[in-house]
Formats: structure tokens, C-alpha cells, sequence
């Protein structure tokens, strides 16, 4: 973007914020639905694409079902952003009934036996207010990275915000992250990843849906190298204000084969929880870009179209070491 391009895009998100955060909440609600609606109407790249996406997770719908889902997902998508530009003034009560999450005990029985735990999710409702509840129900501080993007003045905007919330924030580049991702690890800390899209462009090679994709490796490679139990977790909407989640059962590092391999078969079943989620409730994944490898330009990637401040689920994992230029958002 432009200089004039990078002030205006810093100076929308910064009145979203400021004006959102103060609205009474039911004017907040009814705000998002509006231009979710406005935006639906107007069928620009970004619904489109959404319409794509979804025709891979329920390949039997009709035109007719599609353009129900895409308009439900542009509602899900703003009530994420709706949430999170308020999020900073809820109050740690507000916090603590928001989110409720099955089979959470994967998570606070290994952090208490002293093991590392890597959450992984895919861009499904809102995974702030997740990491939000996570820090205040659960009282567990995590780390997490995000892609540096510009303006730089928005990206700290989404740095700050993280953190206000409890979060620590890790650049995706500079080829440090990897390195003290694995160190909150090692040391029984959480790390918080989101993981169904790589921005490396150097990611494993999954099947989605039927279809060939790429994910960041870095999950699967930080539990191998530091023992850390890795937990695929995917969140929805229902028709209360409770957004919920689901822990899925852990991912264990396969006792054979290479490291490439066993990162192979890892990601792989990170996927398949993915899809399980997303298929349940595709209203609610926020996938306004392109994904499957035959939807991306040869030698592209999806990088290009990543959101301001994205968290990240690659961490460099394609270099462990740590260097600079291999490779993902939580």
C-alpha cells in the first residue's frame, strides 16, 4: 500500500476501536449485523471467495444454501470484529462467562503436570475472546505470533491490543520466534497458534477437504522438539451470546520415520480436526482468502492477502534453528 493507503487503513481501524468499544452493545450488535449485510449485498472478492471456500466444505449445497451460508459467515466474521474492537473494556466477569469449552482438561492437566502445551486452531468465531478467556478463566499467560505486516502503525496497534488482553506477541519475522516458542514450551507455558493457512509459503502439504492446501509445519515441529502436547481447538457461534470451543484429543508424535515425516502426519491430522470443526459450523469460518493450492497464481502463496496483525502458526518451523525465512497466526 501506499504511504496515504497505510494512514488510512491505520486511521479506520483506530476509529472502529475508538467508536465501537464505547457503543452501548446492543447498538454494537446491531452495527455489525448491518454491515455484514451491506457487504454480503455487495458481493465484492472477499464474499466471493468466502462462497468458494464453503462450496469445498459442503459440496452438496445449492446456490441457494451457499448464499445462506456466505451471508450467515459475513455476520459471524463481523460479530469477531464487533467483539474484539470492544473486548479491551469488557470486564474480566464479562470475560470469564463468554467462552465455554469442552474437554478444556487436555489443557490445565498437562500444564499442571509441568508439560507444554501448543493450542492450534483454524480462523473459526473469535480466537481473541478465546485467548482473552484463556488468560482470565484460566489465569495461563501464552504466547503467540503475529505476521508483521504493514502499516507497521497498525500492526502495533494489533500488537498492543494482544497484549492488553494477557497475550505475548512475537513478530513472525526477524527468526527468533521459533526459538523462544520453544522456550515457553520447554519451561510448561502455553503457545497459541492459527494454523490452517501458511504463510511461509513453505508449509506441509495436507489434504482439506479433499483438496491439497498447505499448513505451517511449526506446530507439529515444536511439540516433537520439546515434548509440548499439541491440541487442534476449533470455536462457533450458536444462538446464545456464549461463543464455544472444543478441545480435541491431543496429537501425539508418531514413534517412526523421519522428522519431515512424523511433521508430515502431524499437520496432516491437525487438518482432519480442523475440517471437523469447520464442517460442523461453516458459518463461522472466517476464510475470506484463497486456501487450496489450485485456487493460488503459480509461485504464489496466500501471504499477500493475510490480515493486519495476523497471528501466526509457522514460527519459522521450517528451519528450527530459528533463521530467518521458513516458517504461521493463533
Amino acid at each position: 500500500m501506499s504511504p496515504v493507503q497505510d494512514r488510512l487503513s491505520d486511521a479506520l481501524y483506530g476509529l472502529g476501536w475508538a467508536t465501537v468499544k464505547n457503543l452501548p452493545e446492543p447498538v454494537a450488535v446491531r452495527l455489525g449485523r448491518t454491515i455484514a449485510d451491506i457487504a454480503w449485498k455487495r458481493r465484492g472478492k472477499g464474499v466471493q471467495r468466502l462462497e468458494a471456500n464453503l462450496a469445498r466444505v459442503v459440496p452438496d449445497a445449492s446456490p441457494e444454501r451457499l448464499a445462506e451460508l456466505s451471508k450467515a459467515g459475513m455476520r459471524s466474521y463481523l460479530r469477531y470484529w464487533m467483539e474484539s474492537f470492544r473486548l479491551p473494556v469488557w470486564s474480566k466477569e464479562r470475560v470469564n462467562v463468554a467462552v465455554e469449552v469442552k474437554d478444556i482438561h487436555y489443557v490445565t492437566d498437562s500444564l499442571a503436570a509441568g508439560r507444554g502445551v501448543i493450542i492450534a486452531l483454524p480462523h473459526l468465531a473469535n480466537w481473541d475472546l478465546a485467548g482473552a478467556w484463556v488468560t482470565t478463566h484460566l489465569g495461563v499467560p501464552f504466547t503467540t505470533v503475529a505476521e508483521r505486516l504493514k502499516p507497521e502503525t497498525l500492526y502495533d496497534r494489533f500488537v498492543a491490543y494482544r497484549e492488553s488482553l494477557g497475550m505475548e506477541v512475537l513478530p513472525h519475522t526477524g527468526g527468533s520466534a521459533f526459538g523462544t516458542l520453544a522456550r515457553r514450551l520447554r519451561a510448561g507455558g502455553m503457545v497459541c497458534l492459527v494454523a490452517e493457512r501458511d504463510l511461509s509459503e513453505s508449509g506441509v502439504e495436507v489434504q482439506f477437504f479433499g483438496e491439497a492446501t498447505r499448513m505451517p509445519a511449526g506446530p507439529a515441529m515444536l511439540a516433537q522438539q520439546t515434548g509440548a502436547l499439541l491440541l487442534p481447538v476449533t470455536l462457533w457461534y450458536d444462538d446464545s451470546p456464549v461463543m464455544k470451543g472444543c478441545v480435541h484429543p491431543p496429537i501425539s508424535v508418531p514413534e517412526t520415520g523421519t522428522r519431515a515425516e512424523k511433521t508430515s502426519v502431524m499437520t496432516q491430522a491437525m487438518a482432519d480436526a480442523f475440517a471437523t470443526g469447520i464442517a460442523e459450523h461453516p458459518e463461522d469460518w472466517h476464510m475470506l482468502q484463497r486456501l487450496w493450492l489450485a485456487d493460488l497464481e503459480p509461485g504464489k502463496g496466500p501471504r499477500a492477502s493475510a490480515e493486519p496483525g495476523e497471528p501466526s502458526g509457522s514460527a519459522d518451523a521450517g528451519n528450527p534453528s530459528g533463521s530467518a525465512g521458513a516458517g504461521e497466526r493463533a
